[in-house]
């Protein structure tokens, strides 16, 4: 637990943007080079998208030369967006955030935290470095024989080889998130006094630590096959093609969640805060963090549903059936922590609350998927294609956009522009919905995903879809001008410009190096909003703080903690 900040004495560090260019330990300067890392490869990913988008407008082949181009366009793209955009860029969150939710000076193995993220750079050159030598063509899922030597260049070895090291960064970042998470919690945190989005960083690790191992086990065979001539995947010589997707999606199925459960307990932060509400139904929500982590594991066959034995079927159809249970109970609770709720419709909220509408959209479209007869006919049509975007970018990218305007002010000590940041959520919201959901439509009347020419009755929605990732292209615009402009903007945010009680706020903005200058002392209640003694511990900064009266019930828009930070400069009221 922290105890005094570094002051005197110590080696002098590198100041500015150079400290997120070198080598460091302090967990905050991780984060954040977790994070600007992630979003430079969501620009690349980006710009790979909308190429994709520019050649589907006509139903002719335009920008590509042949479908060998543009299957390395979404191969790329898939690639950069999952394992170098996605689940960076939440652990660049749980990095900054996990020690200072906890009170802690930093993680539990500092030198272990750099070193896991350096691992990313390169993993990121080799990947897109197969241009240089012919791009990865087999899809970011790298079914076999597509993923042959015979069939996809030497691209694909360097695929491979950045998988494995981006798997190896995954898993020692889940050991350091469990071991900090279960041994560094200070005294008065018990395990029902956790911040929900350490709940949600905890189910999130423990999947990396038992998922991916399956991942690198898989990725060795791939590498065996294409340079030393083993035959694990090819069917002429003894293999079996259908071992791969087996290790794939047993590894790729809980990474989804991987991908998905830190942005919930973004959301959860977020819609508590700004909502002046207490979390509704904080251990329910907690326990289903847990749950997704467990029943991910008994649902990769679904994406087999075409290969499957008969009586194999029916029992992932049941699983799948079966996780949407503790994905509706974080749903509902949101919800019942929005009802009768002092709203402010901040960016970071509003982007929570388009996170709970696309994600519903997305999970409702996952029930017919995991029901075998419809996943049948729907199988590698668009319906897919919508449905995946509408649960990792409706749902984990605009958690990602309501965290990051939400812990902007303690990251930088900055407000970040509401104006701009409500004009990149509209163009965002309406940008997405309108390339994405007519995806639904497409697959019902039957269009192949993975092609660059198509049936001309297919043009209208395609038509859509582009116009829409256009208007995603142009929300970009925004967001940049006031991530960067803010750095140097008159709007200091303070301490605690939200008013919340989780420890993270109750330090400077930005922290000092360890963290906290004295013993943090944390709220009884982490959502425990509308009492006179959360009141009294955030106007004393977290020092003062008493016992929540027994048998309270919150008064939601009653007293001081109800008022948004109103002034122009967003400090504590």
């Amino acid at each position: 637990m922290a105890t005094t900040a570094t002051t005197a004495g110590t080696i002098p560090q590198p100041r500015g943007l150079r400290k997120y260019l070198t080598w460091s330990i302090d967990h905050k300067v991780i984060g954040i080079q977790y994070i600007s890392t992630a979003l430079i490869f969501f620009l690349i990913g980006g710009v790979l998208a909308e190429l994709i988008r520019i050649e589907l407008l006509t139903p002719e082949a335009s920008l590509m030369a042949d479908g060998g181009y543009y299957n390395a366009l979404f191969t790329m793209h898939g690639s950069v967006m999952l394992f170098l955009f996605i689940i960076p860029v939440l652990a660049g969150f749980g990095n900054y955030l996990v020690p200072l939710m906890l009170g802690a000076k930093d993680m539990a193995f500092p030198w272990l935290n750099a070193f896991a993220f350096w691992l990313i750079p390169p993993a990121g050159l080799l990947m897109i470095g197969g241009w240089l030598v012919g791009p990865a063509q087999a899809g970011w899922t790298s079914y076999f024989p597509l993923a042959n030597a015979t069939y996809s260049p030497d691209g694909q070895t360097l695929w491979a080889i950045s998988l494995h090291l981006l798997g190896a960064s995954s898993i020692l970042g889940g050991i350091n998130f469990i071991v900090t998470i279960t041994n560094m919690r200070p005294k008065g945190m018990g395990w029902w006094q956790m911040p929900l989005f350490l709940w949600a960083v905890l189910a999130q690790s423990l999947l990396v630590v038992l998922a991916t191992p399956f991942l690198a086990g898989g990725l060795t065979l791939m590498l065996l096959d294409r340079l030393a001539g083993t035959s694990f995947f090819s069917p002429a010589v003894g293999g079996d093609p259908l071992l791969w997707p087996n290790v794939f999606w047993f590894y790729s199925h809980p990474a989804v969640y991987i991908m998905v459960l830190p942005a919930m307990g973004i959301l959860s932060e977020v819609l508590s805060i700004h909502s002046r509400k207490p979390i509704f139904g904080y251990r329910a929500i907690a326990i289903s963090s847990l749950g997704i982590a467990l029943i991910g594991f008994l649902v990769w066959g679904h994406h087999m549903f075409t290969t499957l034995a008969e009586w194999a079927r029916i029992p992932f159809m049941i699983t799948t059936m079966i996780i949407a249970v503790p994905t509706g109970i974080k749903i509902f609770s949101w919800m019942g922590t929005l009802w009768d709720g002092k709203i402010r419709f901040t960016t970071a909220n509003l982007f929570a609350i388009g996170f709970l509408s696309m994600f519903v959209i997305g999970g409702l479209s996952g029930v017919f998927l995991g029901s075998v007869p419809v996943d049948i006919h729907l199988h590698d049509t668009y319906f897919v294609v919508a449905h995946f975007h509408f649960v990792l970018y409706g749902g984990s990218v605009f958690g990602v956009f309501a965290g990051i305007y939400h812990w902007y002010p303690k990251m930088f000590g900055k407000m970040m522009d509401e104006r701009l940041g409500k004009i990149h959520f509209v163009l965002n919201y309406v940008g997405f919905f309108l390339t994405f959901f007519p995806m639904h439509f497409l697959g019902l009347h039957g269009m192949p995903r993975r092609i660059f020419v198509y049936d001309p009755k297919y043009q209208s929605l395609n038509e859509l879809a582009t116009i829409g990732a256009l208007i995603l292209a142009v929300a970009a615009v925004p967001f940049v001008i006031n991530f960067f402009g803010s750095l140097y903007s008159r709007r200091i945010a303070g301490n605690n410009p939200w008013r919340a009680l989780t420890l993270e706020w109750q330090t400077s903005s930005p922290p000092p190096t360890e963290n906290f200058i004295e013993d943090p002392i944390p709220f009884p209640d982490p959502y425990g909003y509308g009492t006179p003694e959360s009141v009294a511990y955030i106007d004393s900064g977290g020092k003062v703080v008493s016992a929540p009266s027994h048998g309270h019930t919150p008064s939601v828009g009653v007293g001081p903690d109800t008022t948004p930070a109103e002034s122009p400069a967003g400090g504590d009221k």
